[in-house]
């Protein structure tokens, strides 16, 4: 299933992440791949978990970020849950681009046993319906 982080600019997007992503490779059997828009978080991430920057995949729209998920288990079967953050630095999405994209990599999660988590820019509230349901809202403290 694909689930949304969600929250304003500087409500921890990121760090719930990297938090979420080390806990699971600390807790997990299977491996974590987290796809980031730079470097710049290497230090942070527990070094078993798989850092891949998109910019050196060319990963500009949701089909090339789709067809880049699809590879990576393709590849490796093991992989657990896929986190991913920034995206939408380099990706120009809108909700109903993300609506369509939820439906093809939920479809995609249900048929590998796979979890992916995505941190986006959009307010809860203008995600469709599923997309809400399957969110995670984060605030400004």
């Amino acid at each position: 299933m694909l689930n949304f982080i969600v929250g304003p600019s500087g409500s921890g997007k990121t760090k719930w992440l990297i938090d979420e992503a080390n806990k699971d490779k600390k807790s997990g059997n299977g491996n974590i791949v987290f796809i980031d828009c730079d470097d710049s978080h290497i230090f942070s991430l527990d070094h078993d978990v798989r850092l891949v920057n998109a910019k050196d995949y060319g990963i500009t729209s949701l089909d090339k970020l789709f067809g880049f998920i699809f590879g990576i288990v393709s590849m490796d079967y093991d992989v657990e849950k896929i986190y991913i953050d920034g995206i939408y630095s380099v990706i120009e999405i809108n909700c109903d681009m993300l609506c369509k994209f939820k439906d093809d990599v939920d479809a995609y999660c249900k048929k590998h046993n796979l979890k992916v988590f995505m941190g986006i820019d959009i307010p809860r509230e203008k995600l469709c319906k599923h997309a809400i349901e399957s969110s995670i809202e984060l605030k400004v403290e």
